[in-house]
């Protein structure tokens, strides 16, 4: 799911979008963190901290991870109180099957978490959403007709459709059989502690020495950490017996019982857990800073202005212009596609290598790693939406330290905007201005970055 911060940020534009009334004024407070330092998730954060002046949508929010937090703690408590009241009832006699009971403690278990494995590996990328939902449905946790509870709603719901949840449905299940699981151990230990048992197998089909071999391997990995494992002489002894047995035989049994669930049982599902909860962080959901919405308010806090008064009238950057090699050159666009599949034709021809889009951390190191065994001249296609904020300079960086011919910029206008140029440059309506002024300061902008950086800026 979405941080703290985030999931407030997402109900602020939720709200906003429907006109919800505030307990503080959203443009005055965008007003005022236009002059604070901070990038633009932490200046986004702040925002709706204080648009939340009174804490309501936090605590709305809140009041949902709670009860959600609440279900999945009683639904482990009550896990693990059948686990230990199924073995209770199962260990009830004095004498009793150790394979049977074996069986009954890990089969069923061993069954799922190899169904699990199976299904995880087949089903790589894929989520079903329907399956979290089904156990925990946010519009059944909180009621209410208000719109920041409606709101509240939607957005939790958003977030379990996220294809990160299925870690979060894996994490969730097991935590259900260790609940269960542990709950059996306390019951075995509390049992071995206040009872005497006889431990006793039977078989048609297999003989003593089968038995052997076969306990020999079960307890392999139990004894690795310390359990006492039957040696041949004691599971000679034990087939079909019904009086009690000799106290070192049977301590010997017992331990490889708790071992077993140990090693078999309770570490492979904690194994299995711990990978699910290193998943869900890994793939967690995060703020879309492309959505319009947020580009807009970045947008406003990225543009300089001057008061006439005091105006000093400075030279503007101005990236120098692209030296493009005769060489094998590599084409590739950053974060953002373009309409046009041969954007790169004019200025790059054909001895190219085409990269496609450039957005995440494993694209990054995928071109890092080919632009370390390959010599070539990198053009970068960069759509004048991209926002010149620090991760996407950082990611800039990166490809020029690892560019061995150099890396040259081709900044890519809007196709709608190139349209109406073309067409009618005369009839433009204000919105449309006003999205060719915001086109004009990002190039502006990219033209600061890569002066700085004396990155070459392709003219087309």
């Amino acid at each position: 799911m979405l941080s703290k911060q985030d999931q407030l940020t997402e109900l602020v534009r939720e709200l906003e979008s429907q006109n919800h009334v505030f307990s503080a004024d959203p443009l005055l407070i965008t007003e005022k963190l236009k002059d604070e330092q901070g990038t633009p998730i932490q200046k986004l954060h702040w925002r709706a901290s204080r648009i939340d002046a009174n804490g309501s949508l936090a605590g709305t929010l809140g009041k949902i991870d709670a009860r959600i937090k609440g279900i999945i703690i009683i639904m482990s408590v009550i896990w693990c109180v059948s686990g230990f009241l199924g073995l209770f009832t199962l260990l009830q006699a004095n004498v009793v099957n150790f394979f049977y009971v074996l069986v009954c403690l890990l089969g069923f278990h061993t069954l799922m978490l190899l169904a699990w494995l199976v299904l995880t590996l087949v089903n790589q990328g894929k989520q079903s959403p329907s399956i979290i939902t089904s156990f925990i449905s946010p519009s059944q946790l909180i009621r209410g007709k208000d719109d920041v509870t409606q709101a509240s709603v939607r957005l939790y719901e958003r977030q379990l459709q996220h294809t990160g949840m299925r870690w979060y449905v894996g994490r969730f299940s097991h935590q259900l059989w260790l609940a269960t699981l542990t709950g059996m151990l306390f019951a075995i230990i509390f049992l071995l502690i206040v009872r005497q048992y006889t431990f006793s197998w039977e078989s048609t089909l297999l003989s003593n020495e089968t038995l052997v071999t076969l306990t020999q391997w079960l307890g392999w990995l139990p004894s690795k950490v310390g359990f006492s494992v039957p040696d041949a002489s004691a599971v000679a002894q034990s087939r079909l017996v019904s009086e009690p047995m000799p106290l070192n035989i049977a301590r010997q049994w017992a331990s490889l019982l708790v071992g077993s669930l140990l090693m078999y049982g309770i570490v492979p599902r904690a194994m299995a857990w711990a990978v699910c909860a290193w998943l869900f962080a890994h793939n967690k959901m995060r703020l879309d800073l492309k959505l319009p919405y947020y580009q807009k308010i970045i947008d406003f806090w990225q543009r300089d202005v001057v008061d006439a008064d005091d105006f000093n009238e400075q030279v503007k950057p101005v990236a120098p212009k692209a030296k493009v090699s005769q060489g094998k050159k590599l084409v590739a666009l950053l974060e953002y596609p373009y309409h046009d599949d041969n954007w790169y034709q004019f200025s790059a021809g054909h001895n190219i290598e085409d990269f496609g889009i450039v957005d995440g951390r494993e694209d990054i190191q995928r071109l890092l790693d080919y632009l370390d065994n390959h010599d070539v001249q990198v053009l970068l296609g960069i759509h004048t939406r991209a926002l010149p904020d620090r991760g996407v300079l950082r990611k800039l960086d990166k490809i020029a330290s690892h560019a061995k011919q150099g890396l040259v910029v081709q900044l890519l206008a809007d196709e709608n905007l190139l349209k109406l140029n073309q067409d009618n440059p005369e009839q433009l309506t204000d919105e449309q201005r006003e999205q060719q002024n915001q086109q004009q300061l990002r190039y502006n902008q990219w033209q600061k970055a890569l002066a700085e950086r004396q990155i070459g800026l392709v003219s087309v």
